[in-house]
């Protein structure tokens, strides 16, 4: 819950700042309505059965607020280079360097159970379904932000915990709180409410598209009505005036 709900507020305030996204209050009622959403999972855990708590719960709790700080600085940045950069050549770095920064942190931290693993079907498997699950993910990560934006993601992020009440209902045969149903719906009308466009602000958008190509075509036009210089005929128009005057 916590690196759900902390990364929401520091996007909105990287986008802000950064980039200068405008909010409204509509996007904020949308924002709090997917958190209570999240919060009433939570409630629902509770509800259901006991928790077990960590040996050193506030040093997990601020693990888990620099991570999601991290991922909103990731998320603001790859927002910022998916708009102002090729998404293709964005993608192609986000691999390389991803690649190669999880090398080293498996070599490092992980060196251990790579060496203990016996590498058969069962457990290249998983790892295969992984790998494309992430392939899937990360691929169509950059056309939401391009859309949609980096708090649009980490609102739509929030229903990964509805997956879990399916997996736990149809895989595991466990029975889950009705609260569980209850915080999907907010969830849901709340990333409704938040992606909400009324006719005022299509019109808008639609206006700036509408600009931006009249002006593109502007300049087209000016552009073709530059004379080129060719080796048939003059470089300029004084040029032409001079060998006119020459002629007569």
């Amino acid at each position: 819950m916590l690196l759900d709900c902390w990364s929401i507020p520091c996007v909105i305030v990287l986008t802000w700042i950064f980039l200068k996204t405008k909010y409204g209050l509509r996007k904020f009622i949308g924002v709090g309505v997917c958190v209570a959403g999240l919060v009433l999972v939570v409630f629902s855990d509770v509800h259901a059965s006991d928790r077990a708590k960590g040996p050193n719960p506030l040093k997990g709790d601020l693990l888990v607020i620099g991570g999601s700080m991290l991922y909103a600085i990731s998320n603001v940045t790859e927002e910022y280079f998916v708009k102002k950069s090729n998404r293709v050549e964005v993608m192609a770095m986000l691999g390389l360097f991803g690649a190669i920064i999880s090398g080293i942190q498996i070599s490092i931290l992980e060196r251990q159970e790579l060496r203990s693993t016996h590498w058969n079907a069962s457990a290249i498997l998983p790892f295969i379904g992984f790998a494309v699950a992430m392939f899937l993910f990360y691929s169509t990560v950059p056309i939401i932000l391009k859309i949609c934006g980096a708090t649009m993601l980490n609102l739509s992020l929030l229903t990964s915990d509805m997956w879990a009440v399916l997996i736990r209902i149809f895989a595991y045969h466990e029975k889950v709180d009705w609260m569980y149903f209850v915080a999907f719906a907010g969830t849901a009308i709340g990333l409704v409410i938040y992606s909400y466009k009324g006719s005022k602000q299509i019109a808008e958008e639609t206006a700036q598209v509408t600009g931006a190509g009249d002006e593109e075509a502007a300049t087209a036009n000016r552009t073709a009505q530059v004379p080129c210089v060719g080796d048939d005929g003059p470089s300029s128009n004084k040029e032409f005036a001079s060998a006119a005057t020459a002629s007569r």
